[in-house]
């Protein structure tokens, strides 16, 4: 593709003129355009802001090494994560086509570049090259087709499917060239390169890939897997022939090696390991956070950076399974979350409060919506409505690794009582809770942060073609009305209107949905000092190509 062959989609002057206007603002401008394809930079550019390409003006280190604490999982198929863990583990090793940072900007990665069709129905791909795996192959488009095939294969589970199945097909992926890949969408959707960075699309290689990729490790990234224990511990180590360079000039990484290790879930040995300086990083993308922020922010040999996030504990309820396939119980559970309450002990006020909607204030779609108050006596009265006079016994599933979610639970019970819940908690090992988290009746659900509201919404609250429940879809709530809405939602780019469709989607949810949620949360990247360059993100991903460690 020649460099003057690249428009820049009509939409942006359009963005443009609402900045101006100050319908959008500086930051959402920046955001919208980089998705329809203009450069972080020039969207800057555009917006008024300086832009600096250079990620660090320090003289970096080479050598050392990195130790993080964080839970080993099982691993075959990266398609199929469905925990952040392994992916921050395995992302050191393979690549996305796409990277959206810390503040939601998204930026190529495996790609040169995509553009937009002005009906956002079809994306061309513009694949970086030169880039080659670490068993020497070349990266191709081969590959990319592969992959999104696999994301698309209903036998191979991936919540990719659920995310994407409803705009595009096997069938709508065409290889142009050996470096250009054009995705033919059976509706208008303006989230493609943000999907690209969901945490199960990492790029495999379909010369060697056969569905375990411990067993064929053969990424882009920056490191080779040394060895991986499932509970144990993940070794990496420094590939010399890494595609990008550092800011001296030189092949990444920086790093000779990164050790993660399994300390299970327990925070009080995580926390006195990094005070020691037996580790480095607490990986929390999937434990809690909150014990050690209250232990180290203080510590003057930590660094703890704070993340304002999308990231929710969704109280879930399974509504093809009594008492639940009611609404009215479901709506009566919902009532009795004391929201200030539960956000004040679980979680020390570092939140928001929740409405129900799965749909956070910090998302650009975001309608304003009534937060509903803690009524136990009409929770009651509705379970009576329900035939449930002298109230009913459920049980509450609950990942004991999450202290926050604990807590939630502990607080709804005991408010929930006097509406007529007898709440059972069954508290279990998070590993024991991902095996069966789309089982449970009833359970509380950790949630990642996504930064567009119809990205969760696709992966969580809708059904294929034939009405089966998408793989993420815990509660199998499937609403026609919300279904149409946010396939709208999905194709409108401007930013008002899309936000007039929220406002129903929300009202929805909240009205006849399958969750609650007491609040959204702040989450921090803890680290010692010594470590430099590893940037807090809201979904507490790690990317570890530039970190580097003073002696």
């Amino acid at each position: 593709m020649k460099k003057d062959d690249f428009k820049v989609h009509p939409a942006v002057l359009d963005l443009k003129s609402d900045m101006e206007k100050g319908k959008v603002t500086r930051r959402e401008f920046i955001r919208y355009s980089s998705l329809l394809g203009l450069s972080a930079a020039a969207a800057a550019s555009m917006a008024g802001f300086p832009w600096s390409g250079a990620a660090w003006s320090a003289s970096v280190k080479r050598g050392g090494k990195l130790k993080i604490a964080a839970p080993v999982h099982k691993v075959t198929h990266p398609a199929q994560f469905s925990w952040i863990a392994p992916s921050n583990q395995l992302r050191q090793i393979a690549e996305y086509l796409t990277y959206t940072d810390g503040d939601n900007v998204t930026h190529p990665y495996l790609l040169e570049n995509w553009t937009a069709s002005d009906d956002l129905k079809t994306w061309t791909l513009n694949l970086r090259k030169g880039v080659k795996f670490n068993n020497g192959d070349s990266f191709t488009a081969d590959d990319v087709v592969f992959t999104m095939n696999q994301w698309l294969d209903e036998s191979v589970g991936s919540s990719m499917l659920g995310m994407i199945g409803d705009y595009i097909d096997q069938t709508g992926i065409e290889k142009v060239s050996d470096h250009q890949v054009k995705l033919h969408l059976k509706r208008a959707e303006i989230g493609i390169p943000e999907h690209l960075f969901h945490y199960p699309a990492l790029v495999l290689n379909h010369r060697t890939f056969e569905g375990d990729f411990i067993k064929a490790p053969h990424g882009t990234g920056p490191y080779l897997l040394e060895s991986y224990r499932e509970g144990e511990q993940c070794v990496i180590k420094r590939r010399k022939d890494y595609w990008k360079t550092g800011a001296d000039g030189k092949n990444l990484p920086y790093l000779d090696e990164t050790v993660f290790i399994d300390m299970g879930t327990e925070m009080a040995p995580m926390i006195a390991a990094i005070q020691s300086g037996d580790i480095d990083i607490i990986d929390f993308s999937d434990i809690s956070a909150t014990e050690a922020y209250q232990a180290l922010k203080d510590d003057k040999n930590v660094n703890v950076s704070p993340s304002t996030t999308n990231q929710t504990r969704v109280l879930r309820m399974r509504v093809d399974l009594k008492p639940w396939t009611d609404n009215r119980v479901r709506t009566a559970l919902k009532l009795c979350q004391h929201r200030e309450k539960i956000l004040a002990l679980a979680y020390f006020g570092q939140g928001v409060q929740g409405q129900d909607v799965h749909v956070s204030p910090k998302h650009p779609e975001y309608c304003p919506i009534d937060t509903p108050k803690y009524n136990p006596e009409k929770a009651k009265q509705l379970l009576k409505e329900a035939g449930y006079p002298n109230g009913v016994n459920v049980d509450l599933a609950v990942g004991s690794g999450w202290k926050e979610i604990v807590r939630y639970a502990e607080i709804l019970k005991e408010d929930a009582a006097p509406a007529g819940f007898k709440i059972n908690i069954k508290t279990m090992p998070n590993s024991q809770y991902w095996e069966k988290w789309t089982e449970v009746a009833l359970g509380i659900t950790t949630w990642a942060h996504r930064p567009i509201g119809t990205m969760v919404l696709n992966l969580g609250y809708t059904a294929d073609e034939d009405g089966k429940p998408a793989a993420w879809n815990e509660t199998r709530w499937v609403d026609k009305e919300f279904s149409e809405l946010l396939s709208r939602a999905n194709g409108t780019l401007d930013i008002d209107k899309r936000r007039k469709i929220f406002c129903k989607l929300e009202k929805i949810q909240q009205d006849r949905g399958s969750i609650g949620n007491a609040f959204w949360i702040n989450v921090w990247t803890i680290t010692r000092k010594r470590v430099q360059g590893v940037k807090a993100h809201p979904s507490l991903y790690l990317k570890l190509d530039d970190a580097w460690v003073n002696a």
